[in-house]
Formats: C-alpha cells, structure tokens, sequence
C-alpha cells in the first residue's frame, strides 16, 4: 500500500451522545481525545466508552465549514480525512477577526491541519524542534534550519466553534497567545499556554489547490487583502527588471557615444545683423549659401538677441539652391523681467530633421511690435545672430527612450512597496513605508 493512502480502518460501532441522544461516529483514529456532537455541539471525553460529557455549550451562530467531514483530498502527494474543524477569533483594537481550521488525518502521517482566513489558507503540521529565537532589526525573529522568519503579530486567540473530533483536549472559550513569525510563504506559529509553548509552521496553500485536491463544487472564496505569509507576486522581480534597465541603459548610453561619434556637428553659417521695427519696409531677407554635406541629417538654426521686456518672431525657410525645396519653421523669442524675476529667454533654437545634402540658405523674416518698442527701438535696435549647423547630436530621443526604460522597473517596485505595504498593515509594525504626516517589510 502506498504511504499516501488511506488505510482500512475498522468499524467504529456509532455511540450515543449522553447530552441529546444523537448519533456520534469518530471519522478519523482511535487517538480522538474530544469529539463534538453533530446534534447538539456537546464536547465529550472520546476516550470514555460512555463519552462522558466535557463541555456543553450553545453556539450562536453555527459555521458550515468549506471542506465537508470525511471528505478526503490528496496535498503534497498524501491523502488526507477532514475529522475536525474549529473557529478561532482574535480581537485587535475593537474588532473581531475569524479564522477556520480544518483538522486533517492520514494514519500513517498523522495530523495536519489547514486554516483559511478571508480565502487564504495555509498548510500546516506541529514540529517537535525549537526555533532559535532571535532579532531582525527592531522586530522579533526566529530561525528554523536556515530559514529566517520575522515576527508579524502576537495576539490572544479564542475557540468559539468546534465541531468533529481531535486528538487534544479542546474546549469553547479555551484561550491561547499566538505568536506568528512569517518568511513568505512560509509561516512559523507559537501557541503560548500556562506551562507549554506548541510550534507549528505552515505553508501559504492557494484556494484552488485546496479544491482540486479535495474535489469540491463550486470556486473558493475569492481572497481578501493580502495575508501575512503570501508569497509577493513580485519576489524576485525587481532585481530582474532593475539589472535588464541598466542593461539596455548601457546599450543606449554606447549607441549615443557612437552617434556623437558620427555626428559632423558642423557650423556652416554664422551671421550678426540688426533690426528695427518700422511701419513700412520690407523687413524679410535672404542670406548668403552655405553647404549641408553628408548623409541626409538634421538642422539645427540658433537664434540669439539682446532682447529686453520685449518680444520678437522669426520667420524662417531653408531652401534648397538647386531644386527649390524650402524648409518653413517659425520660432518667438521672448524675454521680460522685473523686481520678481524674470521670465523666457533671449535666445532660441529650431530643429529641422533629415534634411538632405546640397547648397542651401536661409530666408529671414524678423517681426516686432513697432507700437511697444518704438520708444525703445529709437534709441537701441534689437541686435541678434544666427547661426546653423549641420548634423548635430540630438539627445531628445535617448531622454525620451531614458524614462521609457523606467517605467517597467518603477512600475514594479512601486507595485512590490504597495504589497509588502498591505501585508504589513495588518501586523504589530505597519507597513513598510509611510506617507509623509502619517505615524511609521
């Protein structure tokens, strides 16, 4: 027989509850200390053929559990028998949290037991070692084997509902400490009475496992929050994404050097000039030719005036000699201060991309107002350059795809904080990281 198999187990003749008559079976073993009747949720003493009566108690309210009694499912390739179920309540500042705990049993592995909170379940057995206690920072922790687990919370648990049978002594209202220490998704338990200390650890258990392995209808309830042991979907993530950016930051950094490399960044036009507003006059003109050699590339043009709480338009087109091609761009140059500050600037600069080899040169149209500067303009016209150059580095494109590489690594990280952040809210510490105003992994 296989070690993950049920085995025959004798028949148990049916006892009698003293309580209320009804019908008692023991699902599980002959180890059942305490079994509860299913008719009137009396505890009796399991070892005493007459089940003498241990506590008689009125639930208020009965709780169905999820996972039927005597229903049997396979984990980690051994079968289990659902015998024994309880419901434990803690109370933190005021409000009660419940949890469910389904008590499993395979005769030749013994007693397991699966809690679920809000849909989250857990996998766990007792362990016969003691966890070396230690610290992590300002938090508690403890060691088992190589595994490090950090405290999460302390609170005092109560038994409120019991149902089925087990192999302790088990009592409504019974009271214990429960430390819990997590390394997700691992959890490590201390259950804390008057004169003993009982550690379990347990494993995070995914709802729709639970339900393959014990064939049940329907889905699991749908997970609340973010439990204390569940393994962050991001574990493991953030180091990856962070190393692949500043990979491909890498690669974008030499591709740039490469390009500046190859940029001509040549000037092949410099010109002063001076302008004055003036109500008539033909104020555009053409410059003298210049040479774009090379490849196809961009053009840079720079505008620089002495400008002063004034404002100028430059009309501008590159034309091409030889076929007539012209490259219309327009660009305003502003500049205003006061005793506040000031704001623009007096100088300017327009790109045209991809411009083809040839012999070129500039149409120039400055435009000003002529009512707002003429007292200025009377005494001082405005004095201005220009200036193009062929084939220039543009860093636009790398500073763009620069905070495009970005958004994957800070999206998870900010995403990794949030979890952590949620899973941690609900322990004795607080989440990791706080708002600015507010009060404290």
């Amino acid at each position: 027989m296989s070690s993950g198999a049920i085995a025959v187990i004798p028949q148990i003749k049916p006892l009698v509850c003293p309580n209320c008559g009804g019908t008692v079976n023991l699902l599980g073993s002959r180890q059942a200390v305490n079994a509860v009747c299913p008719n009137c949720t009396t505890i009796l003493d399991a070892t005493n053929p007459t089940l003498r009566v241990i506590q008689t108690f009125h639930a208020k309210e009965r709780f169905q559990p999820l996972i039927p009694f005597g229903a049997r499912g396979k984990l980690h390739n051994i079968v289990w028998e659902m015998i024994g179920f309880q419901v434990r309540e803690i109370t933190v500042e005021g409000v009660a949290y419940r949890w469910a705990e389904y008590l499993l049993y395979n005769p030749y592995h013994g007693y397991r037991y699966l809690s679920e909170y809000q849909g989250h379940w857990n996998h766990g057995r007792t362990i016969p070692a003691l966890p070396n206690l230690t610290h992590k920072g300002r938090k508690e922790a403890a060691w088992l084997g190589n595994v490090l687990f950090t405290h999460f919370q302390t609170a005092d648990a109560t038994t409120i509902y019991v149902m089925g049978e087990f192999p302790w002594q088990v009592r409504v209202g019974e009271k214990v400490t429960v430390k819990d220490y997590v390394a997700p998704p691992a959890m490590l338990s201390a259950e804390i009475t008057p004169g003993e200390v009982v550690w379990s650890q347990a494993e995070y258990t995914r709802g729709t496992d639970i339900w393959k392995a014990f064939q049940l209808p329907g889905m699991p309830p749908t997970t609340v929050g973010v439990f204390s042991n569940q393994l962050s979907p991001y574990k493991g993530k953030i180091g990856g994404v962070w190393k692949t950016f500043f990979l491909l930051l890498g690669i974008m950094v030499a591709i740039m050097i490469a390009m500046a490399i190859m940029n001509r960044n040549e000037t092949v036009f410099s010109q002063d000039y001076t302008f004055t507003a003036a109500p008539k006059g033909e104020a555009s003109f053409v410059t003298s030719e210049f040479d774009l050699k090379g490849r196809p590339s961009n053009v840079d043009i720079d505008v620089k005036t002495d400008l002063d709480n004034d404002w100028a338009f430059f009309g501008l087109a590159l034309i091409n000699e030889d076929t007539g091609t012209a490259y219309d761009v327009g660009k305003e140059v502003s500049y205003y201060h006061d005793s506040e500050g000031s704001e623009g600037s007096k100088t300017a600069s327009v790109t045209i991309p991809a411009v083809p080899p040839g012999r070129y040169y500039l149409r120039v149209e400055p435009e000003m107002d002529e009512n707002a500067t003429s007292a200025r303009l009377s005494q001082h016209a405005m004095r201005y350059s220009l200036a193009v150059k062929h084939d220039v580095p543009n860093e636009v494109p790398f500073i763009f795809v620069f905070f495009l590489l970005l958004i994957p690594p800070i999206f998870t990280t900010i995403r990794s904080i949030k979890f952590e952040n949620a899973r941690w809210a609900e322990s004795d510490y607080g989440p990791i990281f706080k708002s600015s105003g507010s009060s404290d992994d």
